[in-house]
């Protein structure tokens, strides 16, 4: 599925390495309940000769929930993700406004934070302000259907632990879902999902 680019791969410090002409982004990995986020892997991970052609974008170290400290360390760390060759990706966390995004220096919004953040109307309008910027829009942690059809026509691309989870059933299901939406069909999947 990988190299017929139905999915694309979103690849971290401590998971898969991309391969030339796979679609891929760059998560830093802070979104890790061990704590276990280091800034000398994350650099030297960022660093190696990864195949630039298919990244859509790298994350900058964000905090969860928290826009402020996302912001913070924003500041500290998206001239050295630019400065290797990567579009800079912003995560939007709980507290973010359309004005506090830094607009100018990202190359992508990752729509981040809680749940309740990423399902309310925050996050839908900066989306859209994302989308009138010119700016790729990626939601993390779509794991379903009905969140994927949520987002289908705002974001660019989206992220889930759904594959992880019996890869050999989920694959077909997420490259189904995938082909369905290319095509037009979502009316064919929200019928299948209300079932």
């Amino acid at each position: 599925m990988l190299d017929a680019h139905d999915i694309g791969l979103l690849s971290q410090p401590t998971t898969h390495l991309p391969l030339p002409g796979w679609i891929w982004a760059a998560d830093n990995g802070c979104f890790t309940t061990s704590g276990s986020w280091r800034e000398d892997r994350w650099m030297a991970w960022l660093a190696r000769p990864h195949p630039r052609a298919g990244c859509l974008f790298a994350t900058v170290p964000d905090v969860v929930g928290d826009h402020q400290a996302t912001l913070d360390k924003f500041r500290r760390y998206a001239d050295q993700v630019r400065d290797l060759r990567y579009p800079v990706a912003f995560v939007a966390q709980d507290g973010a406004t359309v004005h506090g995004i830094p607009w100018s220096d990202i190359d992508c919004l990752f729509v981040g934070g809680t749940t309740g953040f990423k399902q309310g109307l925050v996050a839908e309008r900066l989306a859209a302000e994302a989308r009138e910027r010119g700016k790729w829009v990626h939601v993390g942690r779509v794991n379903s259907l009905k969140r994927l059809l949520h987002w289908h026509g705002v974001a660019d691309s989206s992220d889930g632990t759904f594959l992880a989870f019996g890869p050999e059933k989920n694959a077909a299901r997420v490259a189904q879902w995938v082909r369905a939406l290319r095509n037009g069909e979502q009316q064919k999947l929200e019928i299948a999902d209300a079932k």
